[in-house]
């Protein structure tokens, strides 16, 4: 559906992605594999300067004020620490309460001749964003590794080539959405005479100015996917990016800028607003009457306060959850513990996807070992993880760096909780030694622990958790998801009676199930196009990344009709 032909511009970017556009298109029906960015930082890949110049491109931001103009922005702000250790010092414009009338007229006022851009458009100026943020990979990657964390490969994939995947299945979503109706239609009545004939126009209409609230952790990954799906589908959006991880979500609103100015279309459809840690803008921010559309990742309590507050929006939130796996039996106990030990220590568990506790029968579980007692599964998962970070050099290359002090003193906390069964110690990063770097920490815990494990204890910490047998371990996640949410949850059983148990329980508290991963796929991993991220079926998130809902609210259709002949 198109209610005007697309600037020059825009249609011959459509028309340039238009392989990109289709393949995802085809991706999002068949649920198979597809990619359309490539997650290797190969030079045989991207060509042999392009790590070099992208690393040079993030040193030219450093002590800096970065070159982006903000209505309604006074002075400047430098928010931003590495938790690398190394100074980012990068100056943002600053925007306060004060200044919110100001960016939301300025947002809203080419809201008009965006909705004329039609659909087409609209899709073509997103995917031409895409191509140059892929340009900048590099770059983009370098910025989330020093402000979440990231070690420089996860970076690079999740924060670049797979956030990208992210954004282009919002957009394949949208388009399809929106042109799920003709632009145009005849509606002929018969009647007594000549028939009744009515031409009837239908155009996609957004629902004004949207707001995405960035994280800390993965700033492209999750705020990608709801600016791309409010912004094609017509509408402005403010970025408010996280105060501790802004240069990724700056550079990308930069591109989306320089994208729409060429396209003949207002820039300030696409804005920043950075805050003083502590200064609050979120809450006045998002309770604007301006404001239709919210996307925020975050802890529980902000999450539940938007939802509650933000009445004039339609609010959508990924909150905290308690991440489980349920260990009943397996025929590959070295793989099972090999493939956890990767999940509890990727990113330093510090993933909104990484399990939490661990269900293991008091008794043991039976392996193609024979039978392991719950200490020998316990400790057999806890030299899984020794031997996977045994080497310093390499274990920093997948824990990356802890993002903020809040981690640390959940860590810290833990032992308190239960018996330790593998302590978390402090690894010296060998190119950056003022970075903070914690193994996993895994705590063993009882059935009826459930004030501890109920809770989220987000960072590399784990509860092995003792139950009378498989039926109260499923009865406990259960429990536990229904009341505080998953995004993601796992199971080993060689049973099929188990399988299909948990299944149920599953599909009972809304988590999307991992069942015996033994090889190079992880449970707190998401392929773009295949696994929908969150179901919005559980209070860990009210919305999936991505189906048709997921976009489908962001924009209305708004029909006129006329006598014709």
């Amino acid at each position: 559906m198109t209610s005007a032909p697309a600037a020059p511009a825009a249609s011959d970017w459509l028309a340039a992605h238009r392989e990109r556009l289709d393949g995802a298109l085809a991706a999002i029906h068949s649920r198979g594999y597809y990619s359309a960015f490539p997650e290797s930082p190969s030079p045989r890949v991207y060509g042999e300067t392009a790590a070099a110049d992208g690393q040079a491109a993030f040193e030219a931001h450093r002590g800096t004020t970065y070159d982006l103009s903000t209505p309604g922005a006074g002075n400047t702000v430098s928010s931003e620490r590495s938790p690398f250790g190394i100074p980012l010092d990068v100056q943002y414009p600053h925007v306060t309460e004060d200044g919110l009338d100001e960016l939301l007229a300025a947002a809203g006022a080419g809201l008009t001749g965006w909705r004329q851009a039609g659909v087409d458009g609209r899709v073509g100026v997103g995917l031409e964003i895409l191509d140059r943020l892929h340009k900048r990979v590099f770059e983009l990657a370098y910025a989330v590794q020093h402000t979440s964390g990231q070690a420089f490969v996860m970076a690079f994939q999740a924060g670049g080539a797979h956030a990208l995947d992210r954004a282009l299945e919002a957009i394949a979503y949208a388009h399809e959405e929106m042109s799920r109706y003709p632009a145009t239609a005849e509606w002929t009545k018969p009647a007594k005479g000549d028939p009744i004939r009515l031409e009837k126009n239908f155009t996609v209409v957004g629902r004004g100015v949207a707001l995405v609230i960035g994280c800390n952790t993965f700033p492209t990954w999750n705020s990608w996917p709801g600016l791309f799906a409010s912004l094609v589908t017509g509408n402005a959006v403010v970025v408010k990016p996280h105060p501790l991880a802004v240069l990724p979500l700056a550079i990308t609103v930069s591109v989306c800028r320089e994208v729409l100015a060429e396209a003949g279309y207002d820039p300030n459809l696409v804005t920043l607003a950075c805050e003083h840690p502590g200064d609050g803008l979120a809450k006045p921010l998002a309770t604007r009457p301006e404001i239709k559309l919210i996307d925020f990742t975050g802890g529980n309590e902000f999450g539940e306060w938007l939802e509650q507050n933000a009445k004039q929006a339609t609010v959508f939130t990924e909150k905290a959850g308690v991440n489980a796996v349920v260990i009943d039996s397996t025929d590959s106990f070295k793989a099972l513990t090999g493939n956890l030990a990767f999940t509890l220590s990727l990113y330093s568990g510090q993933m909104c996807t990484t399990t939490q506790n661990l269900f293991i029968p008091a008794d043991g579980i039976e392996t193609d070992e024979g039978h392991k007692s719950f200490d020998e599964v316990a400790a057999g998962l806890a030299k899984a993880i020794d031997r996977l970070l045994g080497d310093d050099a390499r274990a920093v290359e997948l824990l990356g760096g802890i993002v903020n002090e809040g981690v640390i003193n959940r860590l810290e906390l833990a032992p308190e909780y239960g018996d330790v069964v593998l302590a978390s110690r402090a690894i010296e990063h060998p190119a950056f030694p003022d970075a903070v770097v914690r193994t996993p920490l895994l705590v063993a815990l009882d059935g009826k622990d459930e004030d501890t494990f109920s809770r989220e204890c987000f960072g590399p910490v784990s509860f092995l958790i003792r139950t009378s047998g498989t039926a109260e371990s499923i009865e406990l996640f259960g429990k536990t998801v229904a009341e505080g949410g998953a995004m993601t949850a796992g199971v080993y059983s060689t049973d099929e009676a188990v399988l299909a148990d948990m299944r149920e329980a599953a599909l009972d508290v809304g988590v999307a199930l991992s069942e015996n991963l033994t090889g190079q796929v992880f449970v707190n991993q998401s392929a773009a196009f295949s696994d929908f991220h969150g179901t919005g079926a559980n209070p860990a998130a009210n919305a999936t990344y991505t189906d048709g809902a997921y976009v489908a609210g962001r924009f209305r259709v708004i029909q006129s009709r006329r006598h014709v002949g």
